[in-house]
């Protein structure tokens, strides 16, 4: 019974949730082209939505522990699902999020998403990226905005810890900023067909300093972010 209510949830979420989204983004679109400053507000009211379908269709309590930064900052989050990639633009006031390119090529979303001033990343390209990545976002932190960062690189499988993207580095040390760590338990409940009831909960980490070795900032980042992910047990340790 369980797994059919959850089924019956997750179908009305996908229906109302993505139904919406296409009115948004063809507002996004409207916005582009006649009043641009219609755009960020359009985005943030689909990170709204978002979260009013999260919380109402699939009984999903979302929690925040800790206080959010806001403002020109390196911000570095944890990625097990869609989800806090769409919570983003309602977390945070006006962020530029760093997103894989193919993302961009999506009708109308992708022509949006960059005049909002989303960053793309083209990890094929090599220091040719980090260049144009890094002259975008000293662009967006001149206008006052927090930078949002997926340092993994993409969605990971719940459960894992890999390393973090070498781009990461690279632009912590090149844009001289602190960055603040954000750990989320999205996937054990969102990153299913079958969404799951539940929490999921944000936990902000301390705010780690500009100049640090590489070695350094890399581990306190990959330790804050998996905060809320269990630590793989030793080899040969026995379970309690």
């Amino acid at each position: 019974m369980r797994t059919l209510i959850a089924a019956l949830r997750s179908l009305a979420f996908y229906v109302l949730f993505y139904g919406g989204s296409v009115f948004l983004v063809s507002a996004s679109v409207v916005a582009v082209l006649a009043r641009r400053r219609w755009l960020a507000p359009i985005v943030g009211r689909w990170g709204h939505w978002h979260l009013w379908c999260v919380e109402h269709l699939l009984g999903i309590a979302v929690v925040l522990d800790g206080e959010l930064p806001q403002g020109p900052v390196l911000i570095a989050v944890k990625h097990e699902a869609f989800f806090e990639a769409i919570d983003t633009p309602r977390l945070f006031t006006h962020p530029a999020v760093f997103a894989k390119q193919e993302l961009f090529r999506i009708p109308g979303w992708g022509f949006s998403a960059l005049t909002y001033g989303l960053i793309p990343v083209a990890r094929e390209k090599g220091a040719r990226t980090l260049r144009e990545m890094l002259a975008l976002a000293k662009q967006r932190l001149g206008e006052g905005r927090p930078l949002v960062i997926f340092p993994e690189g993409t969605r990971v499988a719940i459960g894992t810890r890999p390393p973090l993207q070498a781009g990461f580095a690279g632009l912590y040390k090149l844009l001289n900023l602190p960055v603040v760590p954000i750990a989320v338990d999205s996937g054990r409940l969102y990153h299913h067909v079958v969404k799951r009831p539940g929490q999921i909960t944000y936990k902000v980490g301390e705010a780690i300093p500009a100049g640090l070795a590489r070695e350094e900032v890399e581990a306190r980042v990959h330790a804050a972010i998996n905060a809320l992910n269990p630590a793989p047990a030793e080899p040969g340790a026995t379970q309690p």
